[in-house]
């Protein structure tokens, strides 16, 4: 069988294998990407590394030959009633890892709310403080990536597509991740392909369960990973698809699953593409 013909690049979130940078650059390597994702470093996040440790990390990478899909920041993961500048700062610390990592993509959330909050009444406050973010991403020629995801304004399709169509900004994208939609109650494919697909750019590669929302590996849950799959190469789709596994675990401000278990999910996520005729490069 000869190399399929549509191929989009593997990546992965390397803090889901390790903390320490080389085992994360390995691993990746030995499944055959060459690109990484970077949430954190050496135990710390992207946006609180300092010049050096970017710096180290950038040397790290060049030795190895490998490059960043994205950056994974927190921004947009603080509670909406904070002020508009408290992100915007975050961001441009972000930008500045971006530019050190030479990556044009930055991954983000639209915010956090209380409990007894309505989300409907947090509409305008989360759209102004994305539009703030947007600018900052325009003017320092990155893309803004929102990750729909639990207990945030942009969790459902139709507040995604809401945040992205009112802001209107080339420097804001959709990174579809199906497990998060299946979180929250979404038929991934069925309820949010067609609303989003004009504005996705980025795939995250997670799958989970209805039951009980158990993070599973790609393809044994119910988020519709081969007929997004097939549906994005139909497209003619042919970014990223970034391996974002949780199943050792997950918390606020990310997840973790091992060197072992990052294999894993990294093989079933092969399958799915096999079975939909998609390489990787």
């Amino acid at each position: 069988m000869g190399t399929p013909a549509v191929e989009w690049e593997l990546s992965g979130f390397g803090d889901e294998i390790d903390d320490d940078p080389k085992i994360q650059i390995a691993v990746m390597q030995a499944l055959g990407a060459k690109h990484i994702e970077v949430r954190s470093a050496w135990g710390t996040n992207i946006v609180d590394l300092d010049d050096a440790q970017l710096r180290e990390l950038k040397s790290l990478l060049d030795a190895a030959e490998m490059k960043v899909s994205a950056i994974a920041s927190p921004i947009g993961k603080v509670d909406v009633s904070l002020p508009v500048e408290h992100e915007v700062e975050r961001l441009r610390r972000a930008v500045n890892a971006a530019q050190v990592l030479e990556s044009r993509y930055i991954r983000i959330f639209s915010f956090y709310y209380g409990e007894d909050v309505a989300v409907e009444s947090i509409r305008d406050a989360v759209i102004e403080r994305m539009r703030a973010l947007a600018d900052v991403a325009e003017e320092s020629g990155v893309v803004l990536l929102h990750e729909n995801e639990k207990d945030i304004y942009g969790d459902i399709p139709e507040r995604v597509l809401d945040i992205i169509e009112t802001v209107s900004s080339p420097a804001l994208k959709v990174a579809w991740d199906a497990a998060n939609f299946v979180q929250v109650g979404v038929k991934p494919f069925d309820d949010a392909y067609a609303k989003l697909r004009p504005h996705l750019e980025y795939l995250q590669v997670k799958d989970a369960l209805f039951s009980d929302a158990t993070v599973v590996p790609a393809g044994e849950g119910d988020g519709d990973l081969l007929r997004t799959v097939e549906a994005l190469k139909a497209d003619g789709y042919t970014g990223f698809a970034s391996l974002e596994p949780h199943l050792a675990g997950a918390h606020g401000l990310g997840g973790f699953s091992g060197p072992t278990a990052f294999g894993i999910a990294a093989r079933a996520f092969a399958k799915v593409l096999n079975e939909a005729g998609v390489g990787t490069k």
